[in-house]
C-alpha cells in the first residue's frame, strides 16, 4: 500500500517486465492509481506504465492475444525521467520536468540507481495547495478550450470523443450550456465490464457493451459535481483536487456559467512557474 508523504509518494507500485498488462489494470484499481513502475529484480526501474500506455496499446493491438498474455514490457515506456532522493529543491526540479515533458510522474532513486518512490502530479497539487497560496486565481490557469458532451449523447459518442480529441475527460452540460458532470477514462473504466465479469481477456471501456448504443452520459455520471470559480484562489482548486481525488474540474462564473476547465496538468504548471521564479530570487535577491 502506498502512502504519500510530504515530499512523494512512497513506495512506489511495481511490477516486472514479464507481469502482464492484465495483472497491472487490476493493481492499479485496488490502489486507484493511474501508473505502475516496472522494476529488475534489483528494483532498478525500468520503464512505467500508466492508464493511458494501456489504451493506447489495445486500440492499436488487433490480435487475439488475452489481457494476462501480453508482458509489460511490449507497452512501457522505457524514457523513464528519474531524480536523485537528495536532489536539492526536488519538488520544484519534478515540477519543471513534467511541465517541460508533458508527463504525469518522475521516478525518485537513490544513489545506487534503486527506487525510492514517485512523484506524480498528485503528490505536487497537493503541495501546490499549501505553498502557493494567493499567488495565481483559477483564470490565470485555466484552460479555456473544452469539449463537450450533453448527458443525452450515448457512452459511445463520449468514449469517441475522448479518443478523436486525444484527451482525458469531457464536460457533461445541460441544455443551457451549463455543467452538470465529468466523464472520462476512468469513468469508463469503473463501469467496465471487465471488472464486473473478472475477465483476463480483452478490456472493453463500454459497460454493458451488448446495449452500449443505448446507454447515455447520464447513465454513468452522478449527480454531484465538483465546481471551481474562475476568480477563486488557485491553489484552493488544489486542495479540492487533492481532498476529492481528481485531477480536474469545471471552471465557471458566479452564476455558474461553464467558463473553462483546470486540470492537475494546469496546476502544475503553475507550479513550475511559481518555483522557478521562487529559486531565482533565492540566488538573486534583485530579481522580482
Amino acid at each position: 500500500m502506498t502512502t504519500t508523504s510530504a515530499i512523494y509518494t512512497a513506495p512506489a507500485i511495481t511490477l516486472g517486465p514479464t507481469n502482464n498488462i492484465h495483472e497491472a489494470i487490476v493493481l492499479m484499481k485496488k490502489n486507484d492509481i493511474k501508473r505502475i513502475v516496472i522494476v529488475n529484480n534489483d528494483n532498478i526501474p525500468l520503464g512505467i506504465v500508466t492508464e493511458r500506455d494501456i489504451g493506447k496499446f489495445l486500440e492499436k493491438d488487433r490480435t487475439s492475444r488475452t489481457l494476462d498474455n501480453i508482458p509489460l514490457d511490449k507497452i512501457m515506456s522505457k524514457h523513464l525521467i528519474t531524480i536523485a532522493n537528495d536532489h536539492e529543491e526536488l519538488l520544484a526540479q519534478c515540477a519543471i520536468r513534467m511541465d517541460t515533458f508533458q508527463i504525469g510522474s518522475i521516478v525518485i532513486i537513490d544513489s545506487n540507481g534503486k527506487l525510492v518512490g514517485v512523484v506524480t502530479k498528485s503528490d505536487l497539487v497537493n503541495n501546490f495547495s499549501t505553498t502557493c497560496i494567493d499567488i495565481y486565481k483559477v483564470k490565470d490557469h485555466m484552460n479555456g478550450k473544452m469539449i463537450t458532451c450533453r448527458k443525452s449523447d450515448s457512452v459511445t459518442f463520449a468514449l469517441n470523443a475522448l479518443n478523436r480529441n486525444k484527451i482525458t475527460r469531457l464536460v457533461v452540460t445541460d441544455n443551457d450550456g451549463k455543467p452538470i458532470g465529468v466523464i472520462s477514462y476512468n469513468t469508463f473504466l469503473k463501469n467496465s465490464d471487465y471488472f464486473k465479469l473478472g475477465t483476463k481477456t480483452r478490456l472493453e471501456y463500454l459497460p454493458l457493451k451488448t446495449s452500449a448504443e443505448e446507454l447515455q452520459v447520464s447513465d454513468l455520471i452522478g449527480d454531484e459535481l465538483l465546481t471551481i470559480e474562475s476568480e477563486d484562489d488557485l491553489a484552493k482548486a488544489a486542495s479540492i483536487m487533492t481532498r476529492y481525488k481528481i485531477s480536474g474540474m469545471p471552471v465557471v462564473d458566479h452564476n455558474g456559467n461553464l467558463e473553462g476547465m483546470i486540470s492537475a496538468t494546469d496546476v502544475i504548471r503553475a507550479y513550475h512557474e511559481a518555483k522557478v521564479h521562487a529559486i531565482l530570487q533565492k540566488y538573486d535577491p534583485h530579481f522580482t
